[in-house]
């Protein structure tokens, strides 16, 4: 019998953190749920809170064996660094709380993983992801393909 392995892909940020479930048997690949974690509130330290009791929620309910996260890159401006690095704090402090091992991805190595580029745009990297999860439609928010995609990035590295 094949062993499932169950991973959570996570596209962090302070707003919008995509969140994708997928199971991997064998060679093959299952999404379980996908979507995307909108903390609304207007201070960081809540959103922070959303952030992480949203996460917490489906670490809960879908009892992964993995978390993949995007790893850290430069964005645009100092302050949106920093940001994302808030962001990803949350998800490894939620991992970490659950006991589950964190493997890391740069975002050139996701696309490459998914699209074969690692210069693929959001609308490539959606399509590709419906296709290799024979999903009827391209998973939305763009935030939850990603998590998907990085999902998929950790399975295609694992060991079969």
């Amino acid at each position: 019998m094949k062993k499932t392995v169950r991973v959570l892909g996570v596209d962090p940020g302070t707003r919008n953190v995509g969140f994708g479930v997928i199971d991997k048997v064998g060679s093959r690949l299952h999404p379980v749920t996908y979507g995307a974690i909108a903390a609304k509130a207007k201070d960081l330290p809540e959103r922070l809170k959303q952030i992480h009791d949203g996460l917490a929620e489906i670490i809960a309910e879908h009892h992964p064996d993995v978390v993949a996260v995007e790893e850290a890159f430069y964005a645009k401006s100092v302050t949106s660094t920093l940001r994302l690095g808030e962001g990803r704090g949350v998800v490894l402090l939620c991992a970490a709380e659950a006991g589950l091992p964190v493997s890391e991805y740069a975002p050139r190595l996701v696309k490459r993983a998914v699209v074969g580029t690692g210069a693929a745009h959001k609308s490539q990297v959606q399509q590709m992801v419906k296709s290799i999860l024979g999903l009827d439609k391209a998973p939305q928010p763009a935030d939850a393909a990603d998590a998907l995609a990085i999902a998929i990035c950790h399975c295609n590295r694992m060991l079969s």
